[in-house]
């Protein structure tokens, strides 16, 4: 297949883009920048140097594909009225011309459900999305019911691995040796995925030929605390873990603060079943010493 990712050089686009190259397929990445562009050359991806803003920039590539992924993310003031553009600059990108009918992947996300406490949810359970990502239920239709697409959602778990992605903030902290931040009471579960395993869902669900929505998240239920306690562990930290209510780390956070501390029980059975995707990483606690040591070859001293 052919396929093209936009966020391409991000946590999410650069470990889908490598799973589809690693699958055998011939994968286009969009960059802004030329050293962004080198680095996907190195990994076997062809740069698409351009902007989402600027869907001319890719059209004539994306026509090409017969597999558009959408992994770029914005937030902030009048993310989702960006957002909402560049999905329809990809499906207009995907009726023009080339093979037909193309699938479009979109990532959104387990936030969309709120806060689930122990209450086991999966694509069938109404959203209740936070202000954080309040408009991404609306994107996520404009996918699914566009016409000539196969339209694809994805909604993963808090990504971890590689890079960091949120764990990456407790790393920072303890190298630093300043307090490792929990926002709430440190008993939420987010719901994680390993990079790893998000990038082979991405190409079990593109080689599928399925569409509609698919939750991906592995299997772990450990609580927030839980994790930070383990950075601590592996980071020889002895300062604070420090729990801050949302209200207050919504001061310097933002909306963002909300989405840390959701409690979150997410059933990802439709995937295996649908797309004989399964998780191959037991969840961050199990792994937080080998993500301890990529993360530091990711981000030197």
């Amino acid at each position: 297949m052919r396929v093209f990712v936009t966020g391409a050089t991000g946590t999410i686009g650069l470990a889908v883009s490598t799973a589809f190259r690693r699958a055998g397929h011939q994968v286009w990445g969009l960059a802004r920048s030329a050293d962004k562009a080198s680095a996907l050359a190195r990994a076997e991806i062809h740069p698409v140097l351009g902007d989402l803003g600027n869907p001319e920039s890719f059209a004539a590539v994306a026509e090409s594909c017969s597999v558009l992924v959408h992994a770029a993310a914005e937030y902030g003031s009048g993310a989702f009225a960006f957002e909402r553009s560049a999905v329809h600059a990809l499906i207009a990108a995907a009726r023009r011309r080339g093979p037909q009918p193309k699938a479009l992947i979109y990532t959104s996300g387990t936030w969309v459900y709120g806060n689930t406490g122990d209450r086991l949810v999966d694509e069938t359970s109404p959203v209740a999305p936070l202000p954080h990502v309040s408009e991404r239920p609306a994107v996520e239709r404009l996918v699914l019911e566009a016409e000539g697409v196969r339209g694809v959602v994805l909604r993963p778990g808090c990504v971890y691995g590689h890079q960091g992605s949120l764990t990456a903030m407790w790393f920072e902290a303890a190298r630093g040796g300043g307090a490792i931040e929990v926002i709430g009471d440190g008993s939420a579960r987010w719901a994680l995925v390993h990079l790893d395993d998000l990038g082979r869902a991405y190409v079990r669900a593109a080689e599928s030929g399925l569409s509609g929505v698919f939750n991906v998240t592995d299997r772990s239920r450990s609580s927030v605390r839980e994790m930070a306690a383990a950075v601590a562990r592996v980071t020889g930290h002895a300062g604070e873990i420090r729990t801050t209510p949302v209200a207050d780390a919504a001061r310097s956070m933002g909306t963002l603060a909300e989405c840390l501390a959701l409690d979150q029980h997410v059933d990802s059975r439709k995937a295996a079943r649908l797309l004989g995707w399964q998780p191959r990483h037991g969840g961050f606690l199990d792994e937080v010493d080998e993500c301890f040591e990529a993360w530091k070859a990711w981000n030197p001293a």
